[in-house]
């Protein structure tokens, strides 16, 4: 009985297995089939964003990093936080203390006053995390035509192509194309909306952030501050926020599997040595 419970339990396993399978491959098959919509017609994939930290042999450019940050700092903290980054993180991208308190202290954070135990705002400190321009979400959604700005501390992990899909919105802003309109007459950006082919419903809240060239000055020894220039530099610094450590753990990644291999071979070894003198044994045996 007991037996036959396993069997049957088995099958049904590997029913579920199979049907997730074939559900998954015809999704996977059908999907975009169906009516044309502006949506699928004209939305365009992200374009693939050539970084120095891409691949596995990868490193941060600290030059650029620092780069980003001013363009996050100078147009993106406007509307956006960082609230898993501290103002300390910044020792990561070359900053000294001197540097890192001063930063720190022109951004306003949440306080209390001592005297009254008010909420109120002070000057930012070193282990303060980036604050949220808005005092709460309903502040945010009122100034930004009912959207809330997300948080960009993790957006390069949250957003499918990561880097290269926020180095895409924000150079993608347009005017929607003539073949749009004349292809599908009903579409419409609607107010307060603007028109951006890397946005899956073409359709987004953000005005464009990034509207002219040389909108961030960039100290000298810099590359030109184009918008493609600074949507690229606070691309790779939004990658460096989602994950700082990266560098230290595909480092840390190669040096376990090198001791991995060296193991595999090691046991290989004592396999070999271990097992060296019953096989003769065995083979007499057999001859026997």
């Amino acid at each position: 009985m007991i037996r036959l419970f396993g069997i049957l339990t088995g099958l049904f396993f590997a029913v579920a297995v199979l049907w997730s399978f074939g559900n998954g491959a015809f999704v996977a098959a059908t999907e975009g089939l169906g009516e044309a919509t502006a949506e699928k017609v004209f939305y365009e994939h992200p374009e693939e964003l050539d970084l120095p930290s891409n691949g596995v042999f990868g490193t941060f450019d600290e030059a650029q990093l620092q780069r980003g940050y001013q363009v996050y700092k100078e147009v993106c903290s406007a509307c956006h936080s960082l609230k898993f980054v501290a103002f300390r993180d910044l020792a990561q991208l070359g900053y000294d203390e001197g540097q890192i308190k001063a930063e720190a202290a022109s951004f306003q954070v949440p306080g209390i006053d001592p005297a009254t135990g008010e909420a109120t705002t002070r000057p930012g400190l070193a282990t303060d995390y980036f604050p949220s321009p808005y005092p709460n979400t309903v502040a945010a959604a009122a100034a930004n035509n009912n959207a809330i700005p997300p948080d960009l501390s993790l957006i390069t992990k949250a957003r499918h192509d990561g880097s290269a899909y926020v180095h895409s919105l924000l150079t993608g802003y347009s005017e929607p194309p003539a073949e749009l309109t004349q292809q599908f007459p009903n579409f419409t950006t609607p107010p307060g909306l603007n028109y951006n082919r890397y946005f899956p419903n073409l359709n987004i809240a953000m005005a464009p952030p990034l509207a002219l060239d040389g909108q961030v000055t960039y100290g000298e020894g810099n590359p030109e501050p184009t918008v493609d220039q600074m949507a690229t530099d606070v691309a790779a610094f939004l990658t460096w926020t989602a994950e700082p450590t990266l560098v230290k753990r595909r480092q840390t990644g190669f040096a376990v599997l090198g001791f991995v291999l060296f193991a595999t071979i090691l046991a290989y070894f004592a396999k070999q040595q271990v097992w060296a003198a019953v096989k003769p044994k065995k083979a007499a045996k057999a001859k026997d």
